[in-house]
């Protein structure tokens, strides 16, 4: 494992979240959260014994810092009287759980946007033939689409295995997976409008 300084920076940042919503989820007997601190501290470790193969950029590394930070504070901050999870931001539509737009659903966006530039990451190191095609950005994006529904099942499990959680029911999940979607595409078309048909190349 080869980290460098901006490695280690993103690193310190991450841990010192993680530890201090962890202390705060214990403090408040929020157990189901704990669960995904837990799921937060594998992908750290995963992230940071591959660098050196999978050869992330900074932006990609914080982009996933800020995904853990905002996850965290969704279940651990309240606002109004519920977690910063379930609070409107925008009342564009709907009541319930068919409230858009929520602090969740703008989360779900964001984290499998980056989700799908991590996907076009390892996609275009390791693929370079993919490089500025189509297929790249269409695996990208449904391959985050996939990790999304990844995300519901470990969400469906935390249901199974603690008797009190704040997932939501269907609608919640099927809003959950239409934002990851529609993150997921406006990634890769971001990308596509920035990057546009680059050279076929090895990284």
């Amino acid at each position: 494992m080869k980290l460098k300084p901006s490695h280690w920076a993103v690193l310190a940042f991450t841990l010192a979240y993680v530890v201090g919503f962890a202390i705060w989820f214990l403090a408040i007997g929020n157990i189901e959260f704990l669960w995904y601190i837990a799921t937060l501290l594998f992908f750290v470790a995963l992230i940071a014994l591959s660098i050196g193969k999978t050869k992330f950029p900074p932006f990609i590394l914080w982009a996933l810092a800020v995904w853990g930070l905002a996850h965290m504070a969704g279940g651990g901050i309240e606002v109004g009287g519920s977690v910063l999870y379930a609070f409107v931001l925008i009342p564009i539509v709907g009541d319930g759980e068919l409230h858009i737009l929520k602090y969740d659903q703008l989360i779900h966006f964001y984290g499998f946007a980056v989700t799908a530039l991590v996907l076009w990451h390892l996609l275009r190191t390791n693929f370079p033939a993919l490089r500025g095609t189509a297929t790249i950005y269409c695996f990208a994006a449904l391959g985050s689409m996939g990790l999304g529904c990844l995300n519901e099942l470990i969400e469906f499990a935390a249901v199974l295995a603690l008797p009190d959680t704040n997932v939501g029911g269907y609608y919640n999940t099927a809003l959950d997976l239409a934002f990851n979607s529609a993150g997921a595409v406006t990634a890769m078309l971001l990308v596509r409008l920035t990057v546009g048909r680059e050279a076929v190349a090895a990284p």
